[in-house]
């Protein structure tokens, strides 16, 4: 078994191109002229062929390198020279075909700005490339070397660049269409075509290196490789490289954009620079996030390699005892993937204190006898709502959202309220619940609250929330720390009520006191201001006629 080195062939008028992809792996069998790697330029990406068949006994090369003509891409093992494909011979290039000359550019009549022809340069051994995308429109004022359009044949898409500069009076051709050298593209008019490229400019497809194995006979001419195959039709390429051009692989390259996440808006789901562009806008407004930001996070976390932590502990479980594994639920998912962003990006700080509600109880009880026939049934959630409202208009930064370097203040009271489901918790929202009454607002909370446990809340139930209130009071609890529900700038977690003597001056008396749980942002609030709304909010449940002050 004879061993082989593959090198890179002739690329053209190119030096040191980047791996972007590798195609095969140790131990895969190839065979001759099937693709090894993908490499990029700036106006070009190409596959290399293999000019043996054999398996792959080593690479030579990983993502990133930079390769050249005669760099070595692997090792391959073989028969010896018997497994060398018929190479082409090494000093006879192959004769340009007949329309080949491209024509000098032609001077308008007028003697001023010359009207001067940008056609098809050499390309290499194509035939029949088709146009995947318009880089220019007419009107448009190019540059010597600026990308006009992008061609793809079954191996390679490059940009076809300007050979003049000056103001495109005219495109020749569409998306769709089937160019060669030679072919027109478009008519500019300008200084002349003393400015022109030289033709290498556009990459050709790499043609395969003579067998390095010697003693085996002259092999016969080969055909070009793309001879025998149907003309390329535009549409989705059939690799793991994502439909876009090279221009548009290395943008979102620089910006650090997954383009495999990015969805085209262009001919045939082509990238573009504008999608790329606004799937970043989308990640900075938190409207979208990548795969490797949003991945799966276990209970505890997740990695937390992205903030320089230590990786998440993976411990095999089962050699302990008996485990049983079980799927998140959809809510859950999407509300820890939430959570985990609001606590990481937000600076919580949280108030704990303390209100008497003795009087306020009595007082809901009581309504709730008087409202026994309608079916409505007062809860202290619908107080502290109507406090809530209460000490947001005497504290407006509460009421309030960053955005940017700006504070957006609100002039309405939307309060969300926590709701416990046999799915997950889910918050709906009490849209206007200044214009509300305590009444009103316990029976929107009943109907939202069993639209939450049937599973029918929209998303307009959701949304729009100034304030958030997560009540433990039925379940029991002391003092908890609740997670900011961004974009709001605080939430209030209350526990279940309990009676404790209260010194009032002389003796001890018997209070109904509810704890209270104030999370605040410390980009917005600060120690003072969240002290004096909570202490405010304590007065008007102490004393609920304040409500109206």
């Amino acid at each position: 078994m004879a061993s082989i080195e593959v090198t890179v062939p002739d690329i053209g008028d190119f030096d040191e191109v980047s791996v972007i992809e590798l195609l095969v792996k140790p131990g895969d069998t190839v065979k001759a002229e099937q693709s090894l790697v993908t490499v990029e330029s700036d106006k070009a990406s190409m596959e290399i062929p293999s000019s043996q068949a054999g398996v792959v006994k080593e690479l030579k090369v990983k993502l990133g390198d930079k390769v050249k003509q005669g760099s070595v891409l692997l090792v391959l093992e073989g028969v010896g020279a018997a497994a060398a494909v018929p190479s082409p011979q090494p000093s006879a290039p192959a004769p340009a075909p007949a329309a080949a000359p491209v024509p000098p550019s032609q001077p308008s009549p007028g003697g001023g700005s010359k009207s001067i022809e940008i056609r098809v340069p050499d390309i290499g051994d194509f035939k029949d490339v088709a146009v995947i995308e318009l880089l220019v429109k007419p009107g448009d004022t190019i540059k010597v070397e600026q990308s006009l359009i992008t061609v793809e044949s079954d191996k390679a898409s490059m940009e076809i660049p300007s050979s003049s500069a000056g103001v495109l009076k005219e495109l020749k051709v569409k998306v769709g269409d089937k160019v060669n050298i030679g072919d027109l593209i478009g008519i500019v008019e300008g200084a002349g075509a003393a400015s022109a490229a030289p033709g290498a400019a556009a990459a050709p497809m790499p043609p395969p290196q003579p067998s390095p194995g010697g003693g085996a006979s002259p092999a016969p001419e080969r055909t070009p490789p793309t001879a025998a195959l149907p003309p390329h039709e535009p549409s989705a390429p059939t690799g793991a490289l994502p439909h876009a051009s090279p221009s548009v692989r290395k943008f979102a390259r620089e910006l650090g954009v997954p383009l495999e996440e990015v969805k085209g808006t262009g001919p045939k789901n082509r990238i573009t620079q504008e999608d790329v562009q606004a799937f970043t806008k989308a990640v900075m407004k938190g409207e979208a996030s990548t795969k490797a930001a949003a991945g799966k996070a276990p209970a505890g976390g997740g990695g937390g390699e992205a903030l320089g932590l230590l990786p998440w502990p993976k411990v095999d479980f089962a050699k302990f005892g008996p485990v049983e594994r079980k799927e998140m639920g959809r809510i859950k998912k999407i509300s820890g993937a939430n959570l985990h962003r609001n606590w990481v990006m937000i600076p919580h700080v949280t108030n704990h204190d303390d209100a008497d509600i003795t009087e306020l109880e009595a007082f809901r009880v009581s309504t709730n006898k008087e409202n026994e026939k309608s079916g409505v049934k007062v809860t202290m959630l619908a107080f502290l709502i109507k406090a809530c409202v209460a000490a947001l208009k005497k504290f407006p930064e509460f009421n309030s959202s960053l955005d940017g370097d700006q504070l957006v203040l609100k002039q309405y009271f939307n309060i969300a309220f926590a709701a416990d489901t046999p799915n997950g918790l889910v918050v709906p929202v009490i849209k206007d619940a200044d214009k509300k009454g305590v009444l009103q607002i316990s029976q929107e909370m009943g109907e939202l609250a069993k639209k939450a446990r049937d599973g029918k809340l929209g998303p307009a139930d959701m949304s729009g929330a100034c304030f958030t209130i997560s009540s433990l009071g039925g379940i029991g609890g002391r003092y908890f720390t609740p997670i900011i529900n961004a974009p709001e700038v605080a939430i209030l977690g209350v526990c279940k009520s309990q009676t404790e003597p209260v010194w009032d001056g002389k003796q001890f008396q018997p209070r109904l006191m509810l704890p209270l749980s104030l999370s605040w942002d410390h980009r917005v609030i600060d120690g003072a201001s969240a002290a004096r709304f909570n202490a405010y909010l304590g007065q008007i449940l102490a004393d609920f006629r304040r409500v109206l002050l």
